[in-house]
């Protein structure tokens, strides 16, 4: 393994394997761990306590918050991910909804060719295995997008996505169980109140 501190864009007690590869101008987080054949491109800024697993690329100034799990084989094209999110092995965040590999005159496109429309995930949620976020597309803090998903629709908070097309199917709590009929987990008693950006958690909740 590379010794932690050895680049200026590394923070303290970072982890990085010997195949992995940190381009000159990333950050990375103090003890973030980047595993196997794992990708940061320049621009890119990645918090504390993270996790990169093996053969994750990370690139075109994607931002990552503290305390983020990226399972092995996701692709992060630009996207700004908050704290505590969790990407499941296969996701993949995309930026350019009008993808060619030639501009119309016939060249082969370069970095400034792409179009950027950067995928948000808020605090707390979880993209599910080779799951799929279009570009542009904001999901809710807390939210569950299953595994297999092709999300094409903002997500609210606590949102439950399943499908292809996505389509929201229930409630998903704090904890990752689906939530029951009137708003309250059946795994860790949780309540929750309907709002117009999705639910939140009851002030007198008792978990």
């Amino acid at each position: 393994m590379k010794p932690a501190l050895t680049t200026p864009g590394l923070g303290e007690k970072v982890m990085v394997t010997a195949s992995a590869d940190v381009a000159d101008g990333a950050h990375i987080g103090a003890r973030t761990k980047v595993w196997h054949q794992a990708q940061v491109d320049a621009g890119v800024s990645v918090g504390t306590d993270c996790v990169l697993g093996k053969a994750v690329h990370l690139c075109s100034k994607a931002q990552v918050g503290n305390k983020v799990k990226i399972q092995d084989g996701c692709g992060v094209y630009g996207a700004v991910l908050e704290d505590a999110v969790m990407l499941a092995p296969g996701v993949r965040l995309l930026e350019d909804s009008a993808p060619r590999a030639v501009t119309p005159d016939g060249q082969l496109k370069g970095r400034d060719d792409w179009g950027r429309q950067p995928v948000t995930i808020r605090y707390g949620a979880t993209i599910g295995a080779n799951a799929v976020v279009l570009p542009g597309i904001t999901v809710g803090r807390f939210a569950m997008v299953g595994a297999g998903a092709v999300v094409g629709r903002d997500v609210a908070d606590h949102g439950l996505i399943l499908g292809n097309p996505g389509r929201q199917v229930g409630w998903a709590c704090q904890c990752g169980h689906r939530l029951d009929d009137i708003f309250t987990c059946p795994s860790c008693g949780r309540h929750y109140l309907e709002r117009p950006h999705g639910l939140s958690l009851a002030p007198d909740t008792a978990p």
